[in-house]
């Protein structure tokens, strides 16, 4: 068995670790592993011993703990540590577990049973107090009889001892004078050689202070010479690049001051002006630091580069407007850029926009330099191809014009006859000029559309690239094409700039006044000749308009919308001249028979439709419209002029305008609302005119039937042959008046209609609507008086009536 032991031993219930137990008698290390093993029962059946123990109850833990710490003490001398267990607990568990001594013997505090064994036991020693300082401390406390209620005087004995002990110390301490004299004799020789040496360090501190001083001097006049060496260098190569900013080379001066403008030399008048630019703008921020802008060389520079700006710009701005001038008046001055007798001429400006196109970067140049330079160059760029423009469009509709061979209309719409109408102007064909007014629009448009693009990117206007082209380039295949829009290739805004487009529809305004003059004439040309024209040239000027965006080429926007306003205003024209000719229609003069009018428009309307494009459809149904009105108004007026032929004229005309109407009808929604208003005042006309006839044979006999109808609702039927005037007798009288010769009054009833209808495809139809309503009312005839006059039958009875009927030949 070794000498000292080390293990660690883990108690159910609790994290007690014994950590180190030292024993140097072999003995009393043998007596500690007996009283431990005693405690344990788990050891037998193992071949090596676990690396913990464990115990049946904490009593039994308690046990060992306080065996082994008393062993520990009375062997060691000291107390092993202990984890996991407070000390304090385990003392008052022994003194718990302590048991009494013999009456009369001494109280032996320190033991206790250990109850391991019957009659053995465990003496444990309070490990609070020694034995000694416990005995000491009883000894005192024995000295001292006190009651519990005599603290203060045991504390004020106290404070009086403890009075009379210092002042033996200090007696103890006055015996020993000498020794403290000599103690402060040396004390004051060592304060001496304190107070030497901290004068010396105050000397050497003071001179290290001026030496420390010397040397932060000297670093900071280094490190300010440094800081002004490197400024120096940063100053000079500033000042270098401001030289070289503020340098005017002398080949740029030349050029910009009294350089030509001809083409060999624009490469470099261009490589000057980029050098302008780019000059001035590194003289601003933030090219330039904020603190040199105020300088005086850089505000002298300034002005300097100003004035060979100026000079330049003026230069530049008089030669582009000397140069546009001289290319449009030889272009003017030669006859063959323009349309000849007896040849049309599509205009070409691709030379002239292959010349400006020369000048563009230079216009770009111009507007970064001087904006405003811009406004004068622009205005005289218009005012050049103004004139340009219009001599090409003047020229171009004259000979347009003087080529369409065609014969010219009347104008009086119901002047000619029905034939004539149905094939227009005088029976030639005036398609011709309709497709006049096409090419004239297919040529212009596209023409004006570029001009417009073109001048917007050659001018340097900050708006989106314009629409090249309005619509379809229908192009003729003899004839040459025009280029489609040229650009300088500048960079455009991403968004729309409205006060760019603008100024820009501003400048097209000028640019392209006046050439709307030539459209109207062409306009007023065909509505000279064909007013009908007027419904196809709409049709082609919709198809042009539609097709132009809101944004692009304004002033042809506008061209087109005038266009179409004069052409609306022309065939307005013509239809207040129709409706005011169907007004004036002769009154006075008996009318007869289906009316002119009726049937010219019925050829009006077909050529009408047959001239229909695009969206034109909203003109021509307010045309039909208005004249159709017009037509029922007046056709209503002149049949009252003659009450007894009214009802006649009416079915007539309304029966001519439904036959004539019924194709178109059947297609146009506006027409078909007028053929069921004719409809229904044929039917009106019709039902009056048979009644009329029926009661001009047959009057007094449904007369005496509706009154004895209307006599039912207040007597009897039985009752009716003795009121007074509805007798037998009187019965008798109504029917030989009414039906004696009936089969002589229907043929001159037949006779009467035809002699009142002109038109004899009518007299079938209503002769059987003739026989229909009689038969109706003559049935109902019947019936009446079967129920009032049951002996007084009807003759010819109904079934006779219609025998008749069928018998009845034409």
């Amino acid at each position: 068995m070794p000498n000292c032991l080390y293990q660690e031993v883990a108690l159910p219930g609790s994290c007690i670790t014994y950590q180190e137990v030292a024993v140097c008698n072999e003995d009393v290390e043998d007596a500690l592993w007996m009283y431990c093993l005693e405690g344990f029962d788990n050891l037998k059946n193992k071949p090596v011993a676990p690396p913990q123990w464990t115990l049946r109850t904490r009593d039994d833990r308690n046990h060992l703990l306080t065996g082994i710490l008393k062993l520990c003490k009375e062997n060691l001398g000291r107390v092993p540590k202990i984890v996991g267990m407070d000390v304090v607990e385990m003392a008052l568990w022994a003194q718990a577990h302590a048991k009494t001594l013999p009456s009369g013997g001494p109280l032996e505090t320190d033991a206790v049973d250990t109850g391991l064994e019957k009659g053995e036991k465990v003496s444990v020693e309070r490990e609070l107090v020694s034995k000694a300082e416990e005995e000491d401390m009883e000894a005192l406390l024995g000295t001292y009889v006190l009651g519990i209620d005599e603290a203060e005087a045991f504390s004020e004995r106290l404070k009086r001892e403890l009075t009379a002990l210092e002042a033996a110390n200090v007696h103890a301490i006055l015996e020993s004078q000498p020794l403290v004299e000599e103690v402060l004799q040396q004390l004051d020789a060592a304060q001496g050689s304190v107070e030497d040496m901290d004068e010396w360090l105050g000397i050497f501190n003071v001179k290290l202070r001026h030496m420390r001083e010397d040397i932060e001097s000297i670093e900071a006049r280094n490190n300010k010479l440094e800081l002004q060496a490197q400024n120096n260098a940063s100053l000079v190569e500033e000042l270098n690049n401001l030289l070289e900013k503020l340098s005017i080379p002398s080949e740029y001066a030349a050029v910009l001051n009294s350089g030509t403008f001809v083409d060999e030399r624009m490469p470099q008048n261009l490589e000057a002006c980029e050098w302008l630019t780019n000059a001035l703008r590194s003289l601003d921020a933030p090219f330039l630091d904020a603190n040199y802008v105020n300088m005086r060389a850089v505000k002298d520079k300034r002005i300097e580069l100003e004035k060979l700006k100026s000079t330049f710009v003026r230069r530049a701005s008089d030669f582009l407007r000397k140069y546009f001038s001289s290319v449009v008046d030889f272009m003017i001055s030669d006859k063959t850029y323009f349309s000849q007798r007896g040849q049309l001429k599509r205009p070409d400006h691709a030379d002239l926009r292959f010349k400006c196109r020369t000048y563009a970067r230079m216009l770009q140049h111009l507007k970064n330099l001087d904006k405003s330079s811009l406004g004068p160059l622009r205005k005289a760029y218009c005012h050049s191809l103004n004139l340009l423009l219009r001599r090409e469009a003047r020229e171009f509709a004259n000979e347009l014009r003087a080529s369409t061979k065609v014969s010219r209309s009347t104008g009086a719409w119901l002047d000619s006859s029905q034939g004539g109408a149905a094939q227009g102007a005088g029976g030639a064909d005036t398609s011709t000029v309709s497709d006049a007014y096409a090419k004239m629009l297919r040529i212009f448009i596209p023409l004006l559309v570029d001009e417009s693009s073109f001048f917007a990117s050659f001018m340097c206007f900050e708006v989106l690239p314009l629409n090249p082209h309005g619509v379809e380039d229908d192009k003729d295949d003899d004839e040459d094409g025009i280029s489609a829009t040229e650009t300088d290739g500048s960079d455009k805004p991403a968004e729309q700039n409205p006060a760019e487009l603008e100024s820009l529809n501003q400048s097209l305004q000028e640019l392209l006044d006046g050439i709307q003059e030539d459209f109207y004439a062409v306009v007023d040309w065909a509505y000279k000749i064909d007013p009908l024209r007027c419904i196809s040239m709409q049709g082609v000027t919709e198809r042009y308009l539609s097709a132009q965006k809101a944004d692009a080429a304004g002033f042809v926007r506008r061209l087109l919308a005038d266009l179409q306003s004069r052409i609306s205003l022309q065939f307005n024209r013509f239809v207040d001249e129709a409706n005011l000719q169907i007004e004036k229609h002769d009154r006075n003069v008996k009318q007869m028979g289906v009316l002119s009018y009726i049937p010219r428009f019925a050829a009006l309307a077909g050529r009408m439709e047959n001239l229909i494009q695009g969206n034109s459809r909203d003109v021509v149904d307010q045309a039909y419209m208005k004249l159709v009105n017009t037509m029922f108004a007046v056709l209503e007026r002149i049949a009252q002029v003659d009450p007894k032929y009214q009802d006649v004229l009416l079915l007539e005309n309304y029966a001519a305008f439904q036959n004539s109407m019924f194709d178109l009808a059947n297609v146009v929604p506006t027409l078909a609302r007028y053929y069921q208003q004719a409809s229904e005042a044929y039917e009106q006309a019709c039902t009056r005119y048979i009644n009329s006839i029926i009661n001009y044979q047959f009057e007094r006999l449904f007369q005496f039937a509706q009154k004895v109808e209307n006599l039912l609702y207040t007597i009897s039927p039985e009752e009716m042959p003795f009121q007074l005037g509805y007798s037998k007798m009187d019965l008798r009288k109504t029917l030989k008046a009414s039906l004696s010769g009936v089969e002589k009054a229907l043929p001159a009833m037949y006779k009467r209609m035809q002699k009142h209808l002109t038109s004899e495809e009518l007299l079938p139809s209503l002769w059987e609507k003739f026989k229909e309503d009689f038969m109706d009312k003559y049935e109902s005839v019947e019936a009446i008086l079967a129920k009032c006059y049951p002996s007084e039958p009807l003759s010819p009875s109904s079934s006779e009536m219609k025998e008749i009927f069928k018998n009845f030949v034409f």
